[in-house]
């Protein structure tokens, strides 16, 4: 399978459909706030036009993590603000995070199956992996000489 190949035609799948004129990131967040009281209060006073303009930047972040093995200063500073001594953002939710991406997949993604799951899922994986390595941590790994 070619990952980015499969993940690449069901990305542009998912964004291409509407659903009663919502698109993928709306009914993500929507799936999102909705499934869990923690989540909602993390975004209560957030302005979600704002917020989902970030989201679709740092998925642009989290993706070029799986395609060039780089994290960038970017991705740093917003795993750093969503750490336990900032958003206090825990790792559990970047599991529901996953699990709500997943699930609007399969409803956005005409064509969703195991293929284009298992794809999006290997994607994520190093992206989710390093938001939930630095909730302890003051300061990114790897960056102005922290080794």
């Amino acid at each position: 399978m070619d990952i980015i190949r499969v993940f690449d035609a069901s990305y542009a799948r998912a964004l291409a459909h509407e659903i009663e004129g919502q698109g993928f990131f709306d009914a993500f967040y929507r799936r999102f706030l909705d499934g869990s009281s923690e989540v909602a209060e993390k975004f209560r006073d957030i302005d979600m036009a704002r917020q989902q303009a970030m989201l679709k930047k740092s998925f642009y972040h989290l993706l070029s993590l799986y395609a060039a093995s780089h994290d960038g200063d970017y991705l740093a500073r917003v795993a750093i603000r969503h750490s336990r001594g900032h958003l206090d953002i825990r790792p559990a939710l970047y599991d529901r995070w996953l699990e709500t991406m997943m699930a609007t997949l399969r409803e956005y993604d005409p064509e969703c199956g195991d293929e284009q799951e298992l794809a999006w899922r290997l994607v994520m994986a190093p992206g989710i992996a390093y938001m939930k390595f630095h909730y302890d941590r003051e300061a990114p790994v790897g960056h102005d000489g922290d080794a």
